[in-house]
């Protein structure tokens, strides 16, 4: 099992927090691709998050529904993996072969990852020469505990599928929502239910790859706190009226003010970061997928706050379809970045 290099025909699993997601795509010309097959379904947050065997049961009856529904018929997988239970860096080497590479990277990377690498699954992606010193290279590093991805892997194999491949969710996501054609940088956001994937990308690779602990659930727990109201009435209050000052009075906006500067904090800190590592690149725009796409005037409240400016990502722009099966994605479209990423990985 790799957890970055190509693979043949296969369909996409995304064990979301809230829903399991599964896209199966063919290859088109050039960079398109036509959709198969897809599947949702919705999963309680406490199935999800439990590593109880009841819990780990019920989570494989929703995701043999997802599939069914989907009506695959290929039992080789493509699994993502949560940028929760993953690290990610890019890191400089000196210049060297990549058959050289290959040999000493797994020396290396213990001084990279935050785990022993005999106690982790480790793979790694060659992006190229160094953006600043032309002596190096720089090397996408990812990694994930053996507990968790061998876990992972009972629960999916456990169901007769065959897992050829994991990737971490922020890789994946990069393949669907930036546009073809962009090569300068650009910061995408996928907004989760208890995270956010941030990834800089510069010449169509990730640069900067981060996960911040906020979320959906982060801005329904404040309304929650602030507004007097029940969880469910607040999630409804994020989804209808979002960051509007014109909405409910501008209640809502207000409410979950502190958490947005929290979030504000940690996106302005990855940009800085990235800027001081590449002085020379500026970040051109920024796009928004998950939520934060679902969220209104969340994506105004970024250029706002950030004097960058921010659009809806689609994930599925690279994928022709059917108007039927574009009516029926139309309420869930925006969170597929990472099922679409999956299904989109190639043999080159």
């Amino acid at each position: 099992m790799t957890l970055l290099k190509p693979v043949g025909d296969f369909f996409a699993l995304d064990i979301g927090t809230t829903a399991i997601r599964v896209v199966q795509l063919s290859h088109g010309s050039n960079d398109t691709w036509n959709l198969v097959k897809y599947g949702h379904a919705p999963v309680d947050i406490k199935i999800s998050t439990s590593d109880s065997a009841q819990a780990q049961q019920k989570l494989g009856e929703v995701i043999t529904t997802a599939i069914g529904q989907s009506g695959v018929k290929t039992k080789d997988v493509v699994l993502g993996i949560p940028s929760s239970k993953s690290f990610t860096t890019v890191v400089e080497v000196p210049n060297m072969s990549e058959q050289e590479l290959r040999g000493t990277i797994k020396y290396q990377a213990d001084q990279y990852i935050p785990m022993s690498p005999d106690e982790a699954k480790v793979d790694w992606a060659l992006l190229g020469q160094s953006l600043h010193d032309a002596q190096k290279m720089e090397v996408l590093l990812a990694s994930v505990a053996n507990n968790y991805i061998e876990s992972r892997l009972d629960l999916v194999e456990g169901l007769g599928l065959n897992v050829i491949a994991a990737e971490p969710d922020s890789i994946a996501m990069v393949r669907s929502l930036l546009p073809a054609g962009i090569t300068d940088a650009w910061l995408l956001i996928d907004v989760g239910d208890v995270a956010t994937d941030l990834v800089v990308t510069y010449n169509n690779s990730p640069r900067l790859v981060r996960s911040i602990p906020i979320g959906l659930q982060s801005l329904v727990k404040a309304a929650v706190q602030n507004l007097n109201v029940q969880e469910n009435q607040a999630y409804q209050f994020i989804l209808k009226f979002g960051l509007a000052p014109d909405r409910l009075e501008g209640q809502v906006v207000r409410a979950v003010e502190g958490t947005l500067d929290q979030f504000m904090l940690e996106l302005n800190k990855s940009v800085k970061f990235f800027q001081t590592r590449y002085p020379n690149v500026s970040v051109s725009g920024m796009l928004v997928s998950g939520y934060g796409a679902a969220v209104p005037s969340f994506v105004e409240y970024l250029a706002a706050k950030t004097n960058i400016q921010a659009s809806v990502a689609n994930p599925w722009q690279k994928v022709r379809m059917s108007g039927g099966d574009q009516e029926k994605l139309q309420t869930v479209a925006t969170q597929f970045g990472v099922a679409v990423g999956l299904a989109q990985r190639t043999k080159s």
